[in-house]
């Protein structure tokens, strides 16, 4: 199943149609935003900021996409610090990605595979009140299943979002709300058409106040972006973020209000990088977060149409 997943990444390089278009997106060229201390020339996915903005975490992999680690990084002395493992890290031989906090900042919840090596789980370890973290626990099924299981995203309401390629949904692989019920159980859905399809959806995250939703996907081309607006109990396609048409983009990050997006990309022989674009006007330009003189920065709008080189 972890072969699959390499196999799923690497194939979104592979070109078999033509990208769709960017709808009725902001024409916007991202722009790289990875803090020099941060990158490296392997892959860097998947951000995800603590609530206070001075801490990173996100997960690092060689270009064949067959070992995942989780970094963070604090921000000290006004920069970014050398990223390193967090202290609940598996083994070295364990497959860990995909990390994302909790709102109230008392959760991070990540993939591994450190229960079994046939697949990926969605795992959570505590954040006590002096910055500690405890020992990681592995969510039960349903939640978990004998398939792979991808980016969990905590939502306010204590709901959770990933992708799992767990047979039952619309496609090969799709994505799923968890509820929590109030005896400790779960009860999981695969999200409805038109987000899930007969292709592939396994990453995405939500805006805080749930009307945005960003979804990674592969509909026949390569693993691109697809952004979509809440329409009453639906959600209407508004679009594909107009990042490149030559490499997938993963791991997106929506800013609290929606409006800007975080994600990764391949950047020449940096490998993956994470990228910044604007999905509407009056984006909030002090997100993502600074660390010292580091600004946050502002994608530029194309007046070409352009996707960037």
């Amino acid at each position: 199943m972890l072969q699959a997943m390499s196999v799923l990444l690497i194939s979104a390089l592979a070109t078999t149609g033509v990208a769709g278009e960017p709808g009725d997106l902001p024409i916007a060229v991202p722009q790289r935003w990875t803090p020099p201390a941060l990158s490296s020339n392997q892959y860097e996915s998947s951000p995800v900021f603590s609530p206070d903005g001075r801490e990173v975490f996100f997960f690092r992999a060689p270009p064949s996409f067959d070992r995942y680690r989780l970094l963070s990084s604090q921000c000290e002395g006004g920069r970014w610090r050398a990223p390193r493992e967090p202290a609940f890290a598996g083994t070295a031989d364990a497959l860990e990605t995909d990390p994302a906090y909790s709102h109230d900042g008392t959760w991070l919840y990540y993939a591994s595979d450190r229960a079994s090596k046939d697949d990926l789980d969605i795992w959570r370890v505590p954040r006590h009140a002096d910055g500690r973290f405890g020992e990681p626990e592995r969510l039960p099924a349903p939640v978990n299943s004998p398939q792979t299981e991808l980016l969990p995203r905590p939502l306010p309401d204590g709901r959770l979002l990933f992708g799992s390629h767990r047979p039952g949904g619309i496609g090969g692989r799709d994505l799923y709300i968890a509820t929590p019920r109030a005896d400790g159980r779960w009860d999981v859905a695969p999200l409805p058409a038109p987000v899930n399809t007969a292709a592939d959806e396994y990453e995405a995250d939500l805006a805080r106040d749930g009307r945005v939703l960003v979804v990674v996907a592969n509909r026949g081309t390569r693993s691109h972006l697809y952004v979509y607006d809440r329409d009453g109990d639906a959600w209407r396609e508004r679009g594909r973020v107009p990042a490149r048409d030559d490499v997938f983009q993963v791991g997106p990050l929506l800013s609290p209000d929606g409006r800007r997006l975080l994600f990764a990309q391949a950047d020449g022989d940096a490998s993956g990088e994470f990228f910044l674009v604007d999905l509407a006007p009056g984006a909030d330009l002090a997100w993502p977060p600074a660390c010292g003189n580091a600004r946050s920065g502002q994608p530029r709008s194309s007046t070409t149409g352009e996707n960037p080189p």
